[in-house]
C-alpha cells in the first residue's frame, strides 16, 4: 500500500478531466502518433482514407493512454520517491489505483473496437500487443532489473509503425518492419539522454538505468553507436526498398547530420547536462520531421515536382 503525503481532492469536474488526462502522459503521445501517420502515408502512396486515418490516430491514441495509465498504477511506489513525479495522479492521491485502472480498461476495450471494426483486426491485435509488451516486458521485467530495459523496451514505442501500416495494407510488408527498426534504433539514443539529465532520481529509487550503472562516458559512447546506426537505417527505405525518394533522402540527410552533430557533441562532453538536454529535444524534433519528411515525399504531387524538375534538368543537360 502506497502512503502519500498529499491527500487531494478535486473541488470541480475539470479538475477530475485533467488528473486523468494526467494518468495517459500526453506529452509522450504526439511522437507516437507521427510514426504511425507517416507509416501510413508510405503504405498508402500519399493517398491515406481520412476516416481510416481518423480512426487509426484515435485508437492509437487510446491505446497509448492505456498503457500509460497503467504504468503509472505499476511505478506509482517510485513514481512517489522521485521529485520529478510525485505529483501525478496517483501518488499525489488525486487518483486511486482502482480508479485509475478501470479507465486504462475503458480505453483499451475503446482503441480495439475501433480498430477492429473501422480498420482490421491485424492493426486492432497491434495494439493491443504494444499495450502487453510496453506492460509486461518493459514495465514489469525490464525496467527495474537491466540496463538493456530501454533497448529491449523500445519495441513497445515502435508498434504504433506496424498499426500505421496494417490499418492500410491489413498485412507486414519489409517497409513496416524497417519503420518499426527505425523507431527502435532511435529509442536508446533519445530515451538515454534524457537518463542522463535525469540519473539521480533513478539511482535514488534503485532503477538501473545505463547512465547509473554504467556511466555517463558509457553511456554517451552508446548513444553515439545507437545514432550513427539509426541514421543508417532511415536511408534504407530509399535503397534497397524504394519506399521513398529523393525528398525524403534530403530531409534524412540534413536531419541526420544534425543528430549526428549532437550525438558527437555529448560523446566530448559526457558529464554536460546541457548538451544531454539538447540531444534529446533534438531527438524528438528529429523523428517528428523525419515523419513529415516521409509523408511529403509520398504525396503525389512531391512525386510530380521531382519528375517535372528531373525533365527539366534532363534538358538542360542534352
Amino acid at each position: 500500500m502506497i502512503e502519500t503525503n498529499v491527500s487531494r481532492h478535486h473541488s470541480t469536474f475539470l479538475e477530475v478531466i485533467q488528473s486523468y488526462y494526467q494518468l495517459t502522459k500526453p506529452r509522450i503521445i504526439p511522437l507516437l502518433l507521427i510514426t504511425t501517420a507517416g507509416s501510413m502515408w508510405i503504405a498508402a502512396s500519399g493517398e491515406v482514407d481520412p476516416i481510416l486515418l481518423l480512426v487509426t490516430l484515435t485508437g492509437g491514441t487510446l491505446a497509448a493512454a492505456s498503457a500509460q495509465t497503467i504504468n503509472c498504477i505499476y511505478d506509482r511506489d517510485i513514481d512517489y520517491d522521485m521529485e520529478r513525479t510525485r505529483h501525478r495522479p496517483i501518488p499525489s492521491g488525486r487518483v486511486q489505483p482502482r480508479d485509475a485502472l478501470i479507465f486504462a480498461v475503458v480505453l483499451g476495450i475503446i482503441s480495439f473496437a475501433l480498430l477492429s471494426i473501422f480498420a482490421n483486426l491485424l492493426s486492432a491485435f497491434l495494439a493491443m500487443s504494444g499495450i502487453v509488451f510496453y506492460l509486461l516486458i518493459y514495465t514489469h521485467w525490464l525496467k527495474r532489473n537491466t540496463t538493456q530495459n530501454i533497448v529491449i523496451g523500445g519495441a513497445a514505442g515502435a508498434i504504433p509503425a506496424l498499426v500505421g501500416w496494417a490499418a492500410v495494407t491489413g498485412t507486414l510488408s519489409p517497409t513496416a518492419w524497417l519503420l518499426f527498426g527505425i523507431v527502435f534504433l532511435w529509442t536508446p539514443p533519445h530515451f538515454w539522454s534524457l537518463a542522463l539529465m535525469i540519473k539521480d532520481d533513478y539511482a535514488s529509487v534503485g532503477v538501473p538505468m545505463l547512465p547509473v550503472v554504467a556511466g555517463e562516458k558509457a553511456t554517451v559512447w552508446q548513444i553515439w553507436w545507437y545514432t550513427l546506426v539509426t541514421v543508417a537505417a532511415t536511408f534504407l527505405l530509399v535503397y534497397p526498398l524504394h519506399s521513398a525518394g529523393i525528398i525524403y533522402a534530403t530531409i534524412a540527410l540534413c536531419l541526420g547530420a544534425v543528430f549526428i552533430r549532437k550525438a558527437w557533441q555529448l560523446l566530448q562532453n559526457p558529464e554536460d547536462r546541457s548538451s544531454a538536454k539538447g540531444m534529446f529535444l533534438y531527438s524528438i524534433s528529429y523523428m517528428m520531421l523525419l515523419c513529415l519528411g516521409m509523408v511529403i515525399d509520398s504525396l503525389p504531387i512531391a512525386h510530380r515536382a521531382v519528375s517535372f524538375v528531373g525533365d527539366k534538368l534532363h534538358l538542360l543537360v542534352g
